[in-house]
């Protein structure tokens, strides 16, 4: 490996750490947002959001750089692929960390106890699984990555639980149609949280291991599940 070549891997870790712990930082105050919502703090979110998105932009432009200039093979190649995507996952994570914040303004303390508690606990489920996929990362432990991508089905399952206790409590209680709407939301965009974790894994595991897992547990049936209950409400249907 050319010194150049060296100096700019060491100089992409260093930045994709950065946006690992600015993307962490940003989706563990959204989910605080869940028991304490701030149309302030929600703002500052979104402030904080164009900033990741102008880092994921100058990781990408670092990325194509190293790939044209180097032409690099084997691992090195892996570990600019497996940036470049990790990179768009943080991305899109911390557009829905703000998502989540706003959503959370929405229905604030209108719904029951026992709701909030099941999102909360589904909020520090995708949590963990973010900080463990970043950790695996840095450490490049495919086999941390592994177990986290086993993991995405507990969230998976604990969002249906809430979409259709939500829907139940819908068509008892139309008043709540708005707030609800506002719930079912957020908890998507949890599992959203939780998926995008789950990819990073697998992007772990192709960067140490050099195998594409991705798809090998897919998760369709839950997923075609929610797809269209979502559906049914945006068209009025209960």
């Amino acid at each position: 490996m050319s010194i150049h070549l060296t100096r700019d891997l060491e100089e992409l870790h260093r930045d994709i750490i950065s946006l690992c712990a600015l993307v962490e930082d940003l989706i563990q105050r959204a989910v605080q947002q869940l028991s304490d919502p701030s149309d302030s703090d929600v703002r500052e979110l979104a402030e904080r959001d164009r900033e990741i998105d102008l880092r994921d932009v100058r990781i990408e432009e670092n990325c194509l750089k190293i790939l044209a200039l180097h032409q690099p093979v084997a691992v090195d190649l892996r570990r600019i692929t497996a940036v470049l995507k990790i990179s768009a996952e943080l991305e899109r994570v911390a557009d829905l960390a703000v998502h989540i914040a706003e959503r959370a303004t929405g229905f604030a303390w209108s719904v029951d106890v026992d709701l909030h508690q099941k999102l909360e606990r589904m909020a520090q489920m995708a949590v963990e699984m973010l900080h463990q996929s970043i950790d695996a990362y840095v450490k490049l432990d495919s086999r941390l990555a592994r177990n986290i991508c086993a993991s995405d089905g507990e969230v998976d399952d604990l969002n249906l639980q809430i979409i259709n206790e939500i829907m139940e409590k819908m068509k008892e209680n139309p008043g709540m149609v708005d707030s609800g709407m506002h719930l079912f939301s957020a908890s998507k965009h949890l599992e959203r949280v939780a998926d995008h974790a789950t990819n990073i894994a697998e992007d772990v595991v192709y960067l140490v291991e050099g195998e594409i897992i991705r798809h090998a547990n897919s998760g369709a049936a839950s997923h075609a599940a929610v797809s269209t209950d979502w559906n049914r409400l945006q068209n009025g249907e209960h």
